[in-house]
């Protein structure tokens, strides 16, 4: 009687571990209706219909100086303040959010980040970093997040302008207006 008592003990033990394990999401390629790998124009249209962006067509369209690359830069409303979408060869291959600090905090990001996939892959002080075979999300402090299509990402090199922080890339911007 008492063996049954225990391979039940371990039946059951197995059975909580089983139900207890998360199974996570796959790290996304879109932000809304705005999917990696898209072409200019269409990412052009969805950003006109999409809620948490105020785009206002050609002017916030620059090309910039590597060959075969553009971006767009948008404000936001509500919990975006602005964000930045790059392509390469008329294909989005970064998207990159700036949220309003007043409406939400890193903390609240990372949470929900890891609660839907898992532990970040990479973790420091600055960046919080999940990886898939196709794609990598970033939150990074102050409070911006990433989405990057991998495979373009490492192909230009973790030096290009991507890797640049937005305040040198939007300080650039700047400057070339002189």
């Amino acid at each position: 009687m008492k063996k049954y008592y225990v391979l039940l003990f371990m039946l059951l033990t197995v059975l909580s571990n089983i139900t207890a394990q998360k199974t996570f999401s796959d790290i996304p390629d879109r932000f809304g209706n705005i999917v990696l790998g898209m072409s200019l124009k269409d990412t052009e249209n969805e950003l006109k219909a999409n809620g948490n962006f105020n785009f206002r067509g050609n002017q916030d369209l620059s090309i910039l100086q590597r060959p075969n690359q553009s971006l767009i830069e948008s404000r936001g409303y509500d919990f975006i303040d602005r964000a930045f979408f790059q392509f390469k060869d008329d294909k989005l291959y970064s998207i990159t959010i700036l949220f309003n600090q007043d409406l939400i905090d890193h903390y609240s990001l990372f949470t929900t980040l890891s609660k839907k996939y898992g532990d970040p892959d990479d973790l420091d002080p600055t960046r919080s970093i999940w990886k898939s075979d196709n794609n990598i999300l970033v939150l990074e402090r102050p409070l911006q997040i990433k989405y990057l299509d991998r495979k373009t990402f490492e192909a230009i090199g973790n030096d290009a302008v991507i890797s640049k922080s937005l305040s040198e890339l939007s300080r650039e911007q700047f400057l070339e207006q002189f």
